[in-house]
């Protein structure tokens, strides 16, 4: 049974007219084939004072599959059951935004030849979404569509009307009203939004998204009180493009603030003529400082543990030195977009080859962590209860036992120079501690001697004289007699109770001796 993802796509005007704006005939029924199954145009109900016009997308489960989201050689694959089995074809998602951008594309750019004065005219509208994923409730969806224009009618789904003790889903009924806006504008609205509350988007977020981002929010997102908020969840998290985002959407607001043109307004220095270079981000210069590492230490099997979503991962994958790379983390979401972001899918079996993706916690011995080149632990450590932390050392340094180790963590006595962090905060909020370099260089030490490894450290980011880097790294490098050193003090505990046990027989003959002594004695009395 199907219960669709549709919107009606507002009153007013005349029937004709919003047959018009859509492009989509009212009298009949049309089916367009998207990316991710069959989206069909209906009108319910289409008259000189009232018009209706419904999207349904009928999503294709196995179509979805076979895009390889998230899987491929070597990938993270999601549960399979959740794979055909879930919210897709009953809810509005970012599936829904694809089918709207596919199926009115005209009428989101506010293009009709037909009737060129109808896009710019405002009408009565009515929006309803029946059924949508919204993270965040009802009083996020309410900050999110209030400020375009709209009025929001918004009532949370109870997980199950027969048990109302159980409380609400994560979905809610939407109804938008406005006197206002353009049906371009709703589109546009609708485009944006939908994927941002559902907070999940289900194709490949690139680098042109910013430019789609932009271009539906044009004349709207800049003046957004949650423009951040709306870009971070549309571009999947990825800070990289949140921060193109919002540095073009402040372009557009000084541009709209002075009456001026964006490219008026960027002009300050000519690009031929732009001769100082911004510094890396600290993320480039901590990821840079690894790799310098990790060639100087000859390592061709590495192991990247905490990967994340695969930064240092796909670095690694551009140097054909390393001919085994394995990303481990705890996170299957993290696994999910390091999949995404390496494109595995997509990979060739050579390139593949040399790849892996390991679901896994570090506060576990794992037995396929044994016998690499090296392991990273960058900005890991601090992510760990200090109680858990000896579980993790024993797994890595007594385990795996990997030639190198390489382990970077914040420096708490840098935080004083973040102008934007507030004093006594960490740096995240997941952030179970932060060291000072003593603190660190301690925990170092004592875990490389226990362990029989050797440890340097190295600073990472500009070394102020008074604070120190922000970031700290060591290097632990395997000691040339470590495992000799285990190996004899395993022979000579053996040989000590090889001893111990000698003695004991010796004491043991004494006395069979001595009491065979004294029965001859008294035998001979006797006689």
């Amino acid at each position: 049974m199907l219960d669709p993802d549709w919107n009606p796509v507002p009153p007013a005007l005349e029937g004709a007219d919003l047959g018009f704006l859509l492009h989509k005939h009212p009298d009949r029924a049309q089916a367009f084939s998207t990316s991710h199954g069959t989206a069909h145009v209906l009108y319910p109900e289409a008259d000189a004072e009232r018009c209706t016009a419904a999207l349904l997308l009928e999503v294709d489960a196995v179509a979805l599959v076979r895009r390889g989201r998230g899987k491929g050689r070597g990938g993270a694959p999601d549960a399979a059951l959740a794979n055909y089995v879930n919210d897709r074809p009953y809810a509005a998602s970012s599936l829904l935004a694809v089918a709207l951008s596919s199926v009115f594309s005209s009428a989101m750019r506010g293009v009709c030849h037909a009737r060129p004065e109808l896009p710019d005219q405002p009408s009565p509208l009515r929006v309803e979404v029946p059924a949508l994923p919204a993270r965040g409730g009802a009083d996020l969806v309410r900050r999110l569509f209030e400020p375009p224009g709209w009025t929001v009618t918004v009532e949370p789904v109870p997980l199950d009307t027969e048990f109302p003790e159980w409380g609400d889903s994560r979905y809610v009924r939407l109804v938008l009203e406005s006197d206002t806006l353009t049906v371009a504008e709703a589109l546009r609205h609708l485009y944006v939004l939908l994927p941002v509350l559902d907070d999940a988007k289900h194709y490949w977020v690139s680098p042109d998204e910013v430019d789609k981002l932009l271009r539906a929010g044009d004349g709207w997102l800049a003046a957004h009180p949650e423009q951040k908020l709306i870009a971070g969840r549309y571009l999947s998290r990825r800070w990289s493009l949140t921060r193109q985002a919002m540095e073009r959407l402040e372009l557009v607001r000084l541009a709209e603030a002075d009456d001026s043109e964006v490219e008026a307004i960027d002009n300050a220095v000519a690009a031929e003529t732009e001769t100082e270079e911004r510094p890396a981000p600290l993320a480039e210069q901590r990821r840079d400082a690894i790799v310098a590492a990790l060639q100087a230490s000859g390592a061709a099997r590495v192991l990247d543990l905490g990967c994340g979503q695969g930064q240092l991962v796909q670095t690694l994958l551009k140097d054909p030195r390393y001919t085994e790379i394995v990303g481990v983390d705890v996170s299957m979401r993290a696994l999910t977009i390091a999949g995404r972001r390496l494109k595995l899918d997509r990979m060739g079996e050579r390139r593949a080859a040399r790849v892996k993706l390991l679901q896994g916690s570090l506060a576990y011995t794992d037995n396929r962590l044994k016998g690499y080149d090296a392991a990273v632990l960058s900005e890991v450590i601090e992510h760990v209860d200090l109680p858990r932390l000896p579980a993790l050392e024993y797994a890595v340094f007594g385990a795996a036992r990997p030639r190198t180790v390489l382990v970077t963590t914040p420096n708490v006595e840098y935080n004083v120079r973040w102008e934007s962090l507030p004093a006594g905060h960490v740096r995240h909020g997941d952030h179970r501690f932060e060291w000072t370099r003593a603190e660190f260089r301690t925990w170092a030490r004592s875990v490389a001697e226990r362990h029989g490894y050797d440890v340097e450290f190295a600073p990472i980011g500009p070394d102020d004289p008074e604070v120190g880097p922000p970031t700290q790294m060591a290097v632990f490098t395997l000691s040339a007699d470590a495992d000799g050193k285990h190996t004899r003090n395993r022979t000579t505990t053996t040989r000590n109770n090889d001893s111990d046990r000698n003695d004991r027989n010796d004491k043991s003959d004494q006395s069979d001796k001595s009491d065979k002594s004294e029965k001859s004695e008294k035998e001979a009395k006797a006689a």
